[in-house]
């Protein structure tokens, strides 16, 4: 199991990577020092937005768990 550990970790930390990137953000440069649209800050997600956020939570927490058990083993 320690063996095949480290090759799960670099499949998550890709998968994970790539699930964070392909995430639609409206803010932009001016949005990250407080300017920009707010608009109320509210918005839902739907559709392939909102399975891949949860795909994206469950893929970070997979990760981390594997990490924890490399620490253990």
């Amino acid at each position: 199991m320690s063996s095949i550990l480290p090759y799960i970790q670099i499949f998550l930390s890709v998968i994970l990577v790539t699930a964070i990137l392909m995430q639609q953000t409206d803010a932009s440069l001016g949005a990250v020092f407080g300017g920009g649209d707010s608009g109320g800050g509210g918005r839902t997600r739907r559709g392939f937005e909102k399975t891949l956020f949860k795909a994206t939570i469950v893929i970070a927490i997979l990760f981390v768990l594997t990490t924890f058990l490399s620490f253990l083993i």
